[in-house]
């Protein structure tokens, strides 16, 4: 087919493009719509983790509860988790529970005590701190264990009822070594009556060290909040695709022109 002066010739092409065209503008605009969505998604968990962020840091600086007040709260539905509390008890050494952990870029453990709680038959594992990897053996440093009846202040921390993460090892009570806090794991092998233990942990704060024994005040508030450089980086590809799809116009609108000057 020839092409005439006026560009009739040219518009059995144009027409044969049109689904082309059409197909460009509804993949365009419908990712462009997924990439704002995206964006204001993480802009939405932003004001989340920051709430979220504010409403522990709140939470950590209140007066500490006593263990009862503590578990009344509970049965009423209230968060116990980094709440503070203060407890009496005496500690069972031989019962330590050992969790990897690092402090200061050296390797250690977390050990975790089990705490006989005064003028009761429950028991709570305490959080003492962390300790170097050689000195997992508490027999290193029985200095530092106190004996007797010791005040604890701390935070109380919950449980997760199942694995954080399929890549997280599985505890392993028989050697004594843990990845995740669960109470029914860290049981085993103990002596203690049958639900005694309560369904949470304390984190001793740093006035529990003991010189010889674990360094306490080990918990650290560390929630992941990139959420804002998330919405930065979908919003610069809506940006980028807008951009794309406004040249993209451009050139349909000026090829006419273009076509009747050639």
């Amino acid at each position: 087919m020839t092409t005439s002066a006026d560009g009739e010739g040219a518009r059995p092409a144009l027409r044969l493009g049109r689904g082309r065209v059409v197909a460009i503008f509804v993949t365009g605009f419908c990712a462009l719509a997924v990439l704002i969505a995206l964006g204001a998604w993480q802009v939405e968990r932003m004001g989340w983790k920051d709430s979220l962020l504010a409403t522990i840091d709140h939470r950590i600086h209140q007066p500490p509860r006593s263990i009862d007040a503590l578990l009344a709260g509970e049965a009423a539905g209230e968060p116990i988790d980094y709440v503070p509390v203060s407890l009496s008890g005496t500690f069972d050494h031989a019962g330590e529970r050992y969790f990897l952990a690092t402090r200061e870029g050296q390797a250690g453990w977390h050990v975790y005590t089990p705490l006989h709680l005064l003028g009761s038959e429950r028991w709570l594992f305490v959080n003492r701190g962390f300790v170097p990897y050689a000195m997992k053996d508490v027999a290193t440093r029985s200095a530092g264990n106190p004996a007797g009846l010791v005040d604890i202040t701390g935070l109380a921390r919950t449980a997760p009822t199942e694995k954080p993460g399929s890549f997280l090892p599985d505890n392993d009570p028989k050697q004594n070594v843990f990845f995740w806090r669960n109470v029914a794991d860290m049981e085993q092998g103990l002596s203690l009556p049958a639900d005694a233990a309560l369904p949470f942990f304390v984190d001793a704060g740093s006035a529990s060290s003991t010189p010889g024994g674990p360094v306490g005040g080990v918990t650290v508030v560390d929630l992941p909040n990139n959420h804002l450089q998330y919405a930065i980086t979908w919003f610069s590809l809506a940006a980028a695709l807008f951009v794309m799809l406004a040249l993209f116009v451009r050139h349909l609108l000026t090829r006419p022109r273009d076509a009747r000057m050639g």
